[in-house]
């Protein structure tokens, strides 16, 4: 191509665009270096290179980091190079290059009882069987949860890094008790109901009980599905002991009767199953993914 093009560059790389679109054209530097080669020798390979050829990628190398790996998949390169005897650099390559294999991290989920794999199933599809009998059902669904914002924002140590001649001796000051707030929202087909913060008089963050809970549904949630003009709403809460109460649940009762999926409710909610609302699905990961460090509340969250 760079022959062909008066050895302009520019037209090189639009050319190499073009005839594959999904890989980089290649830079300016590479481009001559080829051209070169090509006319000096008649080939774009690499000219065998002199003195004692390099073992550390040898088959043998490749055979024995694929066997340790297979055994023991877990262990740090700088343990393995160590345990094998070869440098770090080089297992690298031949974990890379060689045998196609990429470093994982382990994904943290909540543990699932053995019961709780049939309660998931049951009520998914109660759901679906929910949403063929009753007309327009996700339209009259409302999923509710709380979240903590933490305010004073948060520092990872590992992907954090200071370059220079010495060390900086940079510290970062923690709270023992970090400023946070707590939300609670509420999600249905067409709109977010809240936020709505549970704080005392003063704006300072309070933990949820049953009471406070029982005010946000009395003040916040039930005037505003009023408002919104939502009717024959189906209701759901996690079975967390304020949402659980005996007062709580004679209020959630009277406020949507025969629609409330909740622990000790008219449609069992299943224990230990935060993927299966939307607030834990997408609306905290979305908020928390947006701002990491909120530091004003409501300008971050409405």
């Amino acid at each position: 191509m760079f022959l062909r093009n008066n050895s302009s560059v520019i037209r090189t790389q639009r050319e190499f665009r073009r005839r594959f679109p999904h890989r980089p054209a290649p830079i300016g530097r590479t481009i001559r270096r080829f051209a070169t080669r090509l006319e000096a020798t008649g080939s774009t390979l690499d000219r065998p290179k002199s003195g004692r050829p390099r073992t550390g990628r040898s088959a043998e190398n490749i055979d024995a980091v694929r066997e340790d790996v297979e055994e023991c998949p877990e262990t740090s390169t700088r343990r393995r190079a160590t345990q094998l005897g070869i440098s770090r650099r080089t297992l690298q390559r031949i974990l890379v290059k060689d045998l196609k294999m990429f470093p994982y991290k382990t994904q943290m989920t909540h543990q699932l009882l053995p019961a709780d794999h049939r309660a998931r199933l049951d009520y998914c599809q109660r759901v679906i069987n929910l949403n063929l009998e009753e007309d327009d059902f996700p339209s009259k669904l409302v999923m509710s949860d709380e979240a903590h914002f933490h305010l004073s924002g948060h520092v990872n140590k590992q992907n954090t890094r200071f370059w220079g001649t010495e060390n900086p001796r940079i510290i970062q000051e923690t709270p023992l008790h970090p400023l946070k707030v707590t939300v609670w929202c509420g999600i249905c087909v067409d709109r977010v109901i809240g936020p709505y913060f549970f704080e005392d008089a003063g704006g300072n963050a309070i933990t949820v009980t049953g009471e406070r809970y029982r005010t946000m549904l009395r003040k916040f949630l039930i005037p505003s599905l009023d408002e919104f003009g939502l009717e024959h709403i189906w209701f759901q809460q996690d079975g967390a002991t304020a949402h659980t109460a005996r007062d709580t649940m004679d209020l959630v009762r009277d406020a949507f009767p025969g629609r409330v999926i909740s622990r000790f409710g008219d449609f069992p909610w299943p224990a230990r199953s935060p993927d299966l609302i939307s607030p834990d699905f997408f609306l905290w990961g979305f908020l928390k993914s947006r701002d990491h460090n909120i530091t004003s509340k409501y300008a971050n969250l409405t």
